[in-house]
């Protein structure tokens, strides 16, 4: 379900502007996406933590790929909106064990 739910991020994050609907809010659109995505990732523990991390990496890959998409560029407030959904998730997530 993550690969699916992560292809559907990725798609939807590249597609020209003038291909996509009236957006509601772009940035909670962006935490919304990235805090499910997150909320997706099995590991728990250490491993959620580097999990976590890849997915911020991956974001940032994103926005910077959007550069090379018409209508779109890269934007910190989609990064910060990124980073809070996956930190909103991680709070959910159970604690990390010794």
């Amino acid at each position: 379900m993550f690969a699916v739910t992560g292809m559907a991020v990725v798609v939807g994050c590249l597609l020209p502007n003038a291909w996509l609907p009236p957006l509601p809010n772009d940035k909670l659109m962006h935490f919304a996406a990235f805090g499910g995505l997150a909320l997706r990732i099995a590991p728990h523990g250490a491993a959620a933590v580097l999990w976590l991390g890849g997915l911020l990496l991956a974001g940032w890959v994103i926005e910077m790929l959007q550069s090379w998409v018409p209508g779109r560029k890269f934007c910190w407030r989609d990064m910060g909106a990124n980073a809070a959904g996956i930190a909103a998730a991680a709070l959910l997530m159970p604690p990390l064990t010794a």
